[in-house]
Protein backbone atom coordinates (compact mmCIF):
# COMPACT_ATOMS: atom_id res chain seq x y z
CA UNK A 1 0.00 0.00 0.00
CA UNK A 2 1.33 2.86 -1.00
CA UNK A 3 0.31 6.45 -0.27
CA UNK A 4 0.73 9.39 -2.59
CA UNK A 5 1.07 8.28 -6.10
CA UNK A 6 4.03 6.31 -7.81
CA UNK A 7 6.67 7.87 -5.71
CA UNK A 8 4.80 8.77 -2.93
CA UNK A 9 5.29 7.04 0.56
CA UNK A 10 5.34 2.77 0.54
CA UNK A 11 3.35 1.84 3.99
CA UNK A 12 2.98 -1.76 4.05
CA UNK A 13 4.52 -4.23 1.58
CA UNK A 14 5.21 -7.83 1.92
CA UNK A 15 2.75 -7.83 4.72
CA UNK A 16 1.29 -11.22 5.55
CA UNK A 17 -1.42 -11.51 8.15
CA UNK A 18 -4.20 -14.50 9.25
CA UNK A 19 -6.48 -14.63 11.55
CA UNK A 20 -8.77 -16.84 12.73
CA UNK A 21 -12.26 -16.82 14.18
CA UNK A 22 -12.73 -15.80 17.43
CA UNK A 23 -8.87 -14.81 17.86
CA UNK A 24 -7.70 -11.88 19.63
CA UNK A 25 -4.48 -10.32 17.88
CA UNK A 26 -2.55 -7.21 18.65
CA UNK A 27 -0.36 -5.67 16.40
CA UNK A 28 2.31 -3.61 17.74
CA UNK A 29 5.49 -2.19 16.22
CA UNK A 30 7.57 1.39 15.97
CA UNK A 31 5.87 4.51 14.93
CA UNK A 32 4.51 4.42 10.98
CA UNK A 33 5.52 1.30 10.67
CA UNK A 34 1.89 0.93 8.80
CA UNK A 35 -0.51 -0.26 11.98
CA UNK A 36 -3.09 1.69 11.13
CA UNK A 37 -2.59 1.46 7.54
CA UNK A 38 -3.14 -2.47 8.00
CA UNK A 39 -6.81 -1.96 9.86
CA UNK A 40 -7.51 0.37 6.56
CA UNK A 41 -6.73 -2.49 4.36
CA UNK A 42 -8.65 -5.14 6.57
CA UNK A 43 -12.08 -2.98 6.67
CA UNK A 44 -11.85 -1.93 3.46
CA UNK A 45 -11.23 1.75 4.13
CA UNK A 46 -8.34 1.58 1.67
CA UNK A 47 -7.66 -1.05 -1.11
CA UNK A 48 -4.18 -2.12 -1.62
CA UNK A 49 -1.86 -1.18 -5.31
CA UNK A 50 -0.53 -5.13 -4.77
CA UNK A 51 -2.23 -8.01 -2.71
CA UNK A 52 -5.20 -9.34 -1.70
CA UNK A 53 -7.86 -8.98 1.43
CA UNK A 54 -10.23 -12.03 2.66
CA UNK A 55 -12.76 -11.45 5.59
CA UNK A 56 -14.66 -14.05 6.01
CA UNK A 57 -14.09 -15.84 2.91
CA UNK A 58 -14.80 -13.00 0.61
CA UNK A 59 -12.50 -10.37 -0.84
CA UNK A 60 -12.68 -6.99 0.60
CA UNK A 61 -13.13 -4.58 -2.50
CA UNK A 62 -15.38 -1.81 -0.76
CA UNK A 63 -16.10 -1.16 3.38
CA UNK A 64 -17.15 -4.13 4.86
CA UNK A 65 -20.42 -3.98 7.40
CA UNK A 66 -19.43 -6.89 9.32
CA UNK A 67 -16.88 -4.81 11.60
CA UNK A 68 -17.28 -2.88 14.58
CA UNK A 69 -14.70 0.10 14.87
CA UNK A 70 -13.15 1.70 18.05
CA UNK A 71 -10.68 4.74 18.10
CA UNK A 72 -8.49 6.62 21.07
CA UNK A 73 -10.92 9.52 20.71
CA UNK A 74 -14.71 7.90 21.16
CA UNK A 75 -15.84 11.18 18.77
CA UNK A 76 -19.47 11.07 20.62
CA UNK A 77 -21.96 13.19 18.48
CA UNK A 78 -23.14 16.02 21.65
CA UNK A 79 -26.63 16.34 20.69
CA UNK A 80 -27.31 12.89 20.99
CA UNK A 81 -27.67 10.39 24.51
CA UNK A 82 -25.01 8.19 25.47
CA UNK A 83 -28.32 5.59 24.31
CA UNK A 84 -28.94 6.87 21.12
CA UNK A 85 -25.17 7.22 20.20
CA UNK A 86 -25.12 3.70 20.57
CA UNK A 87 -27.69 2.66 18.06
CA UNK A 88 -26.26 4.77 15.53
CA UNK A 89 -24.21 2.21 13.60
CA UNK A 90 -28.28 0.68 13.38
CA UNK A 91 -29.12 3.59 11.51
CA UNK A 92 -26.09 2.68 8.87
CA UNK A 93 -25.70 -0.95 8.61
CA UNK A 94 -28.11 -1.98 5.96
CA UNK A 95 -29.22 -5.32 8.05
CA UNK A 96 -30.51 -3.47 10.48
CA UNK A 97 -31.58 0.24 9.43
CA UNK A 98 -34.78 -1.70 8.58
CA UNK A 99 -35.57 -3.09 11.56
CA UNK A 100 -34.59 -0.42 13.92
CA UNK A 101 -37.94 1.60 13.07
CA UNK A 102 -39.65 -1.34 13.83
CA UNK A 103 -38.04 -2.95 16.22
CA UNK A 104 -36.46 -0.60 18.22
CA UNK A 105 -37.40 -1.69 21.46
CA UNK A 106 -35.60 -4.72 20.98
CA UNK A 107 -32.67 -2.82 20.46
CA UNK A 108 -32.77 -0.10 22.77
CA UNK A 109 -32.48 -3.57 25.68
CA UNK A 110 -29.21 -4.92 23.45
CA UNK A 111 -27.92 -1.23 24.12
CA UNK A 112 -29.09 -0.89 27.80
CA UNK A 113 -27.46 -4.94 28.20
CA UNK A 114 -24.05 -3.61 26.38
CA UNK A 115 -24.30 -0.64 28.69
CA UNK A 116 -24.50 -2.80 31.51
CA UNK A 117 -21.78 -4.79 30.10
CA UNK A 118 -19.33 -2.43 30.37
CA UNK A 119 -20.41 -0.53 33.67
CA UNK A 120 -22.28 2.18 32.58
CA UNK A 121 -26.00 1.06 33.82
CA UNK A 122 -28.51 4.13 34.05
CA UNK A 123 -26.34 6.14 31.98
CA UNK A 124 -28.41 5.81 28.83
CA UNK A 125 -29.93 8.91 29.11
CA UNK A 126 -26.38 11.11 29.98
CA UNK A 127 -24.88 13.44 27.23
CA UNK A 128 -21.35 13.05 26.35
CA UNK A 129 -20.83 16.08 28.48
CA UNK A 130 -21.64 14.43 31.10
CA UNK A 131 -19.37 11.59 30.82
CA UNK A 132 -15.79 11.11 32.20
CA UNK A 133 -13.25 10.02 29.58
CA UNK A 134 -12.96 6.33 30.55
CA UNK A 135 -16.45 6.61 30.56
CA UNK A 136 -16.91 8.04 26.84
CA UNK A 137 -14.76 4.87 26.02
CA UNK A 138 -17.10 2.54 27.52
CA UNK A 139 -20.49 3.72 25.47
CA UNK A 140 -18.19 3.95 22.44
CA UNK A 141 -16.92 0.14 22.83
CA UNK A 142 -20.60 -0.51 23.09
CA UNK A 143 -21.24 1.58 19.87
CA UNK A 144 -18.99 -0.78 18.25
CA UNK A 145 -20.62 -3.91 19.71
CA UNK A 146 -23.98 -3.05 18.82
CA UNK A 147 -24.76 -4.53 14.94
CA UNK A 148 -23.09 -7.65 16.57
CA UNK A 149 -19.71 -7.30 14.40
CA UNK A 150 -18.12 -10.25 13.09
CA UNK A 151 -14.69 -8.03 13.71
CA UNK A 152 -13.80 -5.65 15.97
CA UNK A 153 -11.04 -3.23 15.07
CA UNK A 154 -9.23 -1.15 18.02
CA UNK A 155 -6.99 1.48 17.17
CA UNK A 156 -5.32 2.49 20.11
CA UNK A 157 -8.52 2.45 22.18
CA UNK A 158 -7.26 3.61 25.64
CA UNK A 159 -4.16 5.60 24.71
CA UNK A 160 -5.64 9.00 25.85
CA UNK A 161 -6.34 7.57 29.23
CA UNK A 162 -5.04 7.30 32.77
CA UNK A 163 -3.30 3.80 33.92
CA UNK A 164 -5.94 2.96 36.13
CA UNK A 165 -8.67 3.39 34.23
CA UNK A 166 -6.91 1.92 30.82
CA UNK A 167 -6.47 -1.32 33.69
CA UNK A 168 -10.34 -1.61 33.96
CA UNK A 169 -11.17 -1.35 30.19
CA UNK A 170 -8.61 -4.30 29.61
CA UNK A 171 -10.94 -6.29 32.13
CA UNK A 172 -13.93 -4.88 30.20
CA UNK A 173 -12.40 -5.94 26.59
CA UNK A 174 -11.42 -9.50 28.15
CA UNK A 175 -14.74 -10.21 29.44
CA UNK A 176 -16.19 -8.55 25.91
CA UNK A 177 -14.51 -11.28 24.20
CA UNK A 178 -14.49 -13.77 26.03
CA UNK A 179 -18.51 -13.87 26.24
CA UNK A 180 -18.61 -14.15 22.19
CA UNK A 181 -16.97 -15.04 19.04
CA UNK A 182 -16.33 -11.99 18.05
CA UNK A 183 -12.89 -11.83 16.57
CA UNK A 184 -10.41 -8.73 17.42
CA UNK A 185 -8.07 -7.14 15.91
CA UNK A 186 -6.16 -4.44 18.41
CA UNK A 187 -3.34 -1.93 17.33
CA UNK A 188 -1.21 -0.64 20.31
CA UNK A 189 1.67 1.03 21.74
CA UNK A 190 1.14 -0.21 24.72
CA UNK A 191 2.91 -4.04 25.29
CA UNK A 192 1.93 -4.70 28.41
CA UNK A 193 -2.00 -4.18 26.94
CA UNK A 194 -0.75 -6.88 24.16
CA UNK A 195 0.19 -9.30 26.29
CA UNK A 196 -2.60 -9.21 28.81
CA UNK A 197 -5.64 -9.11 25.98
CA UNK A 198 -4.44 -10.95 22.69
CA UNK A 199 -3.95 -14.64 21.80
CA UNK A 200 -1.39 -13.55 19.19
CA UNK A 201 1.17 -10.20 19.05
CA UNK A 202 2.63 -9.20 15.73
CA UNK A 203 5.65 -7.43 15.54
CA UNK A 204 5.79 -5.33 12.69
CA UNK A 205 8.96 -3.78 11.10
CA UNK A 206 9.56 -0.18 10.14
CA UNK A 207 8.28 1.24 7.57
CA UNK A 208 7.45 -0.14 4.70
CA UNK A 209 5.47 -3.05 7.63
CA UNK A 210 5.65 -6.19 7.05
CA UNK A 211 5.75 -9.04 10.11
CA UNK A 212 8.70 -9.23 11.24
CA UNK A 213 8.06 -11.58 14.18
CA UNK A 214 4.10 -13.72 15.52
CA UNK A 215 4.20 -14.41 19.17
CA UNK A 216 1.95 -16.97 20.90
CA UNK A 217 0.90 -15.41 23.93
CA UNK A 218 1.48 -18.53 26.53
CA UNK A 219 -1.17 -17.05 29.37
CA UNK A 220 -4.27 -19.08 30.41
CA UNK A 221 -7.33 -17.33 30.38
CA UNK A 222 -9.39 -16.04 32.04
CA UNK A 223 -6.26 -13.30 32.61
CA UNK A 224 -6.40 -11.22 35.75
CA UNK A 225 -4.31 -8.07 36.37
CA UNK A 226 -1.52 -9.64 39.00
CA UNK A 227 -0.28 -11.25 35.57
CA UNK A 228 1.22 -7.46 35.31
CA UNK A 229 3.61 -8.32 37.87
CA UNK A 230 4.90 -12.25 36.47
CA UNK A 231 8.35 -12.68 35.57
CA UNK A 232 7.12 -14.94 32.51
CA UNK A 233 4.81 -11.73 31.40
CA UNK A 234 7.63 -8.50 32.01
CA UNK A 235 10.19 -10.88 30.09
CA UNK A 236 7.43 -11.09 27.16
CA UNK A 237 7.13 -7.35 27.36
CA UNK A 238 10.58 -6.83 27.18
CA UNK A 239 11.37 -9.10 24.09
CA UNK A 240 8.65 -7.04 22.64
CA UNK A 241 9.96 -4.42 23.62
CA UNK A 242 13.82 -5.40 22.16
CA UNK A 243 12.05 -6.41 18.94
CA UNK A 244 10.73 -3.10 18.11
CA UNK A 245 14.00 -1.45 19.00
CA UNK A 246 15.73 -3.26 16.14
CA UNK A 247 13.13 -2.73 13.72
CA UNK A 248 13.20 1.22 14.67
CA UNK A 249 17.15 1.38 14.49
CA UNK A 250 17.34 -1.01 11.45
CA UNK A 251 14.94 1.27 9.40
Amino acid sequence: MRYGGPEGTLAVSGLNVKMDRGEFVAVVGPSGCGKSTLMKLTTGLQRPQKGAVVVAGQEVTKPISIVGMAFQNPIMLPWRTTLDNILLPLEIVEKHRRRIRTHRKEYIEKAEHLLELVGLKGFGPKYPWQLSGGMQQRANLCRALIHEPELLMLDEPFGALDAFTREELWCVIRDLHASSDVTVMLVTHDLRESAFLADRILVLSARPGRVIADHRVPFERPRELDLLFDNDFNHLVQDLHSEIARARDAA
